[in-house]
C-alpha cells in the first residue's frame, strides 16, 4: 500500500467534512455580504466572491502539500521557522505600507499577505516543540520563562505593528497551559485582572456625590480584591486557622460594603478607609503566615497588593496605552458612550441586521442591510451578521454548533495523542479557534469590544484562510502519523 494511501486512509474524515463545509457556507456568504447589483455570478473573479474561490483553491492545495510532509519535519524545523518568522514581523513593521494606522500587511504585486496570521502556527509549533521535549515539567521558573518568551515575542512585534487583535489571540494559548499543569491560580488571576480592568474603566470615571476623588470604580474593585483575597485564604485554609481570622475577613468586607453605602452621604473619602483596612489585613496574613508556617498564604497577600496596584495601573493603561479606536470600542461596549454614527456605527448595524433576520432569515441575498451595505467590512470581521441576516436565528445557530462540533472533535484527537507534541500542538489548535470563534461571534453581537479578527473559514481574506487551514492540517497530519505508526 502506497504512502499516500495511508494518508487518506489514516485521515481524519469527519474533520475535514466540517472543514470543508465551514469553508463552502463561508464562501456563499462572502458572496451574499459583498455581491453587487451588476455581479452577475458567484465565480466572477473581479468581485470578492471570485477572488475568494481563489483562495479556497489554494488553500486544499496547501492543505494536500502539508499532508504529504512527513510528521516528524513539524518538529525538526519548528524553531527554524520560528526564527524566520520573527524576522519577517520585524522586517513587515519597518516596510509594510501603513494601512488604516496598522503596519501588518506585505504587498507583493496585487496580493497583500499579513505575516501575523501565520505566526500563529508557528509559534504553536515552537511552543509545542520546546514542550514536548522529553522531561519537560512545567513547574519551574526556568521552563515557564521559556515558553512565555516563545509566546511574547511574536506577540510584542505584532503589538507594535498596530494589530492589537492579532496580538491578543496569543491569550488562546492558556488553555493549551492548563491541560498542561499550569496552576489554575494563573487563569483566574488574569480573569480578576479582566473583571477589575472593566469595574475600574466603567465606575472610575463616576465619583460618588459629595467626595472629591473617591470613585465607585476603585471602592467596587477594593471590595472585590478583599472578596478574592478571603476566597483565597478559605482554599488554602489550614486547620489551624483561628475563628478570629475568619472574622477579621468577615468584618473587612463588611467594611467596604458599609464605607461603599456611606459615601454618597458622608464627605469621607472612602477609598483611604479600604486601603487602610487592606494594609491592616497584609501585615496580619504576613505575621500569622510567619507564625504558623502557611507559606500558600503569601499568595493572598501577593494578590491584594498586586490587585491594588493594578486598580491603579488601569486607567493609565486605558488612557495611554490603548488607541484612541480602542477606547471608544471599550466605551461603546461598556456603556459609557453612544455613538451609533461613529465608533459604533459597525456593531450597531451589524446588530439589527442580525434582529431583522429573525427566526428562519430573509433568504439568500434578500438581506436588506447586507445588500445596501449598511455594515462595513461585512464580508470579512463581520461575516457572521450576513448569517443571521439571510438565514435567521436557526441558520446562526447551526453554524455554531457546527463550530462546537469541530472543536469537541479537535480536543478528542488532541486527547488521543500519544506524543507529547502532537498533543499540545492539538491544545494551541483548540484554543485559537476557539478563541477566533468567540471573540469574532461576541464583537459582532455587542458582547465584546471590536478588535478585527476573523470568524475561521468564513471571512474573505486569503492570509486566514491559509493559515487556519495550515494550522489545522497539520494537526491532522500529526495524528495521521500517529495512526501510522500504532498499525
Amino acid at each position: 500500500m502506497s504512502k499516500n494511501t495511508n494518508i487518506l486512509r489514516y485521515l481524519d474524515w469527519p474533520m475535514v467534512l466540517m472543514y470543508l463545509m465551514l469553508v463552502l457556507f463561508g464562501w456563499l456568504n462572502v458572496y451574499g455580504a459583498s455581491h453587487d447589483i451588476d455581479q452577475t455570478s458567484i465565480f466572477d473573479f473581479a468581485y470578492f466572491s471570485g477572488k475568494q474561490l481563489l483562495w479556497i483553491a489554494t488553500a486544499v492545495g496547501l492543505a494536500g502539500i502539508v499532508l504529504l510532509i512527513d510528521a516528524r519535519a513539524f518538529q525538526s524545523f519548528s524553531m527554524l521557522l520560528y526564527a524566520g518568522m520573527l524576522l519577517l514581523l520585524l522586517i513587515t513593521m519597518v516596510v509594510a505600507p501603513d494601512v488604516h494606522g496598522s503596519r501588518s500587511w506585505l504587498k507583493m504585486g496585487p496580493i497583500s499577505i499579513q505575516p501575523a496570521e501565520f505566526s500563529k502556527f508557528i509559534t504553536a509549533l515552537a511552543v509545542a516543540n520546546v514542550m514536548g521535549q522529553y522531561g519537560f515539567k512545567l513547574n519551574s521558573p526556568t521552563n515557564y520563562f521559556k515558553v512565555c518568551l516563545l509566546l511574547l515575542l511574536p506577540m510584542l512585534i505584532i503589538i507594535l505593528q498596530k494589530e492589537t487583535g492579532s496580538a491578543l489571540v496569543y491569550v488562546s494559548f492558556m488553555l493549551m497551559l492548563f491541560r498542561e499543569g499550569l496552576p489554575g491560580l494563573i487563569p483566574f488571576a488574569a480573569l480578576c485582572c479582566v473583571v477589575l480592568f472593566v469595574v475600574v474603566i466603567r465606575f472610575g470615571a463616576s465619583p460618588f456625590a459629595g467626595v472629591a476623588s473617591a470613585s465607585m470604580g476603585l471602592v467596587i474593585a477594593f471590595v472585590l480584591i478583599l472578596l478574592v483575597a478571603f476566597a483565597l485564604f478559605l482554599k488554602y485554609r489550614s486547620p489551624k486557622v483561628p475563628v478570629k481570622w475568619l472574622i477579621y475577613g468577615v468584618l473587612s468586607v463588611i467594611a467596604g460594603a458599609v464605607g461603599l453605602h456611606l459615601t454618597g452621604w458622608v464627605p469621607v473619602n472612602f477609598v483611604y478607609v479600604l486601603l487602610g483596612v487592606l494594609a491592616a489585613m497584609v501585615v496580619y496574613t504576613i505575621v500569622f503566615g510567619v507564625r504558623m508556617r502557611c507559606p500558600k498564604l503569601w499568595l493572598v497577600v501577593a494578590f491584594v497588593v498586586l490587585g491594588v496596584a493594578y486598580c491603579y495601573s488601569a486607567d493609565y493603561l486605558f488612557a495611554h496605552v490603548l488607541q484612541p479606536h480602542q477606547q471608544a470600542r471599550i466605551e461603546i461596549l461598556l456603556g459609557m458612550k453612544d455613538d451609533p454614527g461613529g465608533a459604533g456605527y459597525n456593531v450597531q448595524q451589524a446588530k439589527i441586521a442580525i434582529g431583522s433576520g429573525g427566526l428562519f432569515g430573509k433568504g439568500f441575498l434578500n438581506g436588506t442591510q447586507t445588500t445596501l451595505k449598511f455594515v462595513p467590512e461585512q464580508h470579512t470581521d463581520f461575516i457572521f451578521c450576513t448569517v443571521g441576516e439571510e438565514y435567521g436565528f436557526v441558520g446562526a445557530l447551526l453554524v455554531l454548533v457546527l463550530y462546537t462540533l469541530f472543536l469537541f472533535r479537535l480536543i478528542t484527537l488532541a486527547e488521543r495523542q500519544r506524543e507529547a507534541f502532537a498533543r499540545i500542538y492539538g491544545y494551541c489548535v483548540v484554543g485559537i479557534f476557539l478563541f477566533h470563534v468567540m471573540v469574532n461571534v461576541g464583537m459582532v453581537i455587542g458582547l465584546m469590544p471590536v478588535i478585527g479578527i476573523p470568524l475561521p473559514f468564513f471571512s474573505y481574506g486569503g492570509s486566514s484562510l491559509w493559515s487556519f487551514t495550515i494550522l489545522l492540517f497539520i494537526f491532522l497530519r500529526l495524528d495521521i502519523a500517529q495512526k501510522q505508526r500504532a498499525h
